[in-house]
């Protein structure tokens, strides 16, 4: 006979001489203590060997939950999973979860390393303005309010760590609301020009052909590491995304065959494309790559962290600008005005017009061409692009009072192959 609700309030907390247990259905058992406590349980097989889990007490848990718990797992127990360790792994998951410094660590190992390239980025943000303040609280008892008085301030003074704060917390809780870890996501409706009043500005920095030359004079004379040197040097030259060049390997680069390989996992569009980038090796660039094969002699890699042979860490281009303005301000009497290493590639990108066409320009740069051309159009442009290559190269080496182009970083020459593209 089936457990009815009356049942178990007739002998919830009822003494008795011994324990009992009473069936209701498809494996779903009661069992009461001596002292009258009931705990609904499962029975089932498993590699055929019967075992059972606990499914919660009542009256915490009625009948009707009971049931609808027992059916979950059983559809579980179809699929080849454990119910058992099922209620274990999930039970686990909420533990972690019980703060919002735990459910955001549920969310970065989970989603974030996996989909964002700053998630380095993303965390440092939360640990010095979220975690501090409210990282310990649960984080279904966090209010909109609590929320808003971090942001808010925050839009004031940093609005693009403001903004990223948002984006990101919004994402998380979304993932702990599909999870039931939360119940609700407060931050759902809150955006950050309507809410938080934050404009995004267009961003049209460039380099003039006076500080592209300032730049050269500063990296090469300055105390940076030849290895940082050939770096920015790579970076305005390629119009790459500096993380191209970081994580980039020895055995990406063919010197015979005169290309470099980005794989899809280094680049921004790979995940969606599948396919790596294709840029020439040209004789005037060449050379700079040989003196960063030989900075980095021991490693895999072309770019390393200082002193070790370990990839170059994905913050370390962030203070070479700081460093070149530095360096003109205090020993030339110069100020460059703020840049970032990404405003190279702008700036390179802005010197590619007026010397090959649009549609190289933007294969330059690794990004895809428009419409149908991409679907039909199964061509590298390797050549067009090494043209397009050697007439910036020779522009830039004019620029900066460079009459060939052997001159690297400080007093280290390497002898640059005279080939070229036809």
């Amino acid at each position: 006979m089936a457990i009815t609700e009356s049942w178990l309030k007739a002998n919830n907390r009822k003494e008795r001489a011994k324990a009992i247990t009473k069936t209701d259905r498809d494996g779903l058992v009661v069992r009461v203590t001596p002292k009258g406590k009931i705990t609904y349980s499962l029975r089932y097989y498993y590699n055929n060997k019967q075992t059972r889990t606990d499914l919660g007490t009542y009256p915490l848990m009625s009948i009707k939950e009971a049931r609808s718990e027992m059916l979950r797992l059983r559809k579980k127990l179809e699929q080849g999973h454990n119910p058992k360790v099922v209620r274990q792994l999930e039970k686990q998951t909420i533990i972690a979860a019980k703060s919002l410094k735990g459910l955001f660590e549920l969310w970065y190992d989970a989603y974030c390393v996996k989909n964002k390239k700053m998630h380095h980025d993303i965390k440092r943000s939360f640990e010095i303005h979220v975690f501090p303040r409210i990282g310990k609280l649960p984080a279904e008892k966090i209010t909109l309010h609590e929320w808003l008085d971090i942001l808010e301030t925050l839009a004031q003074k940093r609005p693009a760590i403001a903004e990223r704060i948002l984006v990101n917390a919004k994402q998380m809780m979304k993932y702990g609301l599909k999870r039931k870890l939360i119940p609700s996501n407060v931050l759902a409706d809150i955006y950050a020009k309507e809410d938080l009043q934050i404009q995004k500005r267009s961003v049209d920095r460039s380099l003039s052909d006076e500080e592209i030359k300032m730049l050269w004079l500063a990296v090469d004379n300055s105390r940076i590491t030849d290895k940082n040197k050939l770096f920015v040097k790579l970076c305005l030259i390629y119009a790459c995304r500096n993380g191209e060049l970081r994580l980039s390997e020895k055995d990406h680069f063919d010197f015979k065959a005169k290309v470099w390989t980005i794989p899809p996992e280094n680049h921004k569009l790979g995940k969606k494309s599948g396919k790596p980038l294709l840029r020439p090796i040209t004789p005037s660039i060449e050379g700079f790559l040989k003196q960063a094969f030989d900075l980095s002699a021991d490693s895999k890699y072309v770019f390393t962290n200082d002193g070790s042979n370990d990839v170059m860490g994905h913050t370390a281009p962030v203070a070479l600008p700081y460093n070149i303005m530095q360096y003109l301000r205090r020993h030339e009497d110069y100020e460059l005005a703020h840049f970032s290493m990404h405003d190279l590639r702008r700036t390179a990108r802005t010197n590619f017009s007026t010397l090959t066409e649009p549609h190289i320009a933007e294969i330059m740069l690794g990004h895809t061409l428009g419409g149908v051309w991409k679907t039909y159009d199964r061509h590298d442009y390797l050549k067009e692009q090494a043209k397009a290559y050697e007439a910036w190269c020779k522009r830039l080496f004019g620029l900066v009072d460079i009459n060939e182009p052997t001159t690297l970083a400080n007093d280290n020459l390497v002898e640059l192959d005279s080939r070229r593209y036809g």
